[in-house]
């Protein structure tokens, strides 16, 4: 799971070494922290935070696959 968020990542960023996923799971609850340089995080999240609400969207469908539940928090 974390390599098909960090390929989405590396895709729309253009610094892939600053790229930090940490996974953290809790009660059931799979928690991915996205880290990207702080000039790019605009381009994670995106205008009115679509891209990031679509990141979270696929990412809970493949959780789902594997009866996950899955959560995204892209933190600075």
């Amino acid at each position: 799971m974390e390599e098909i968020l960090k390929t989405v990542i590396e895709n729309l960023v253009e610094d892939k070494d600053a790229i930090s996923i940490e996974q953290v799971e809790n009660d059931g609850l799979l928690t991915f922290k996205v880290k990207v340089a702080s000039e790019e995080m605009g381009k994670v999240i995106g205008k009115q935070g679509k891209i990031a609400h679509s990141i979270r969207t696929l990412m809970k469908a493949v959780g789902a696959k594997e009866q996950k539940k899955i959560s995204v928090e892209f933190v600075d």
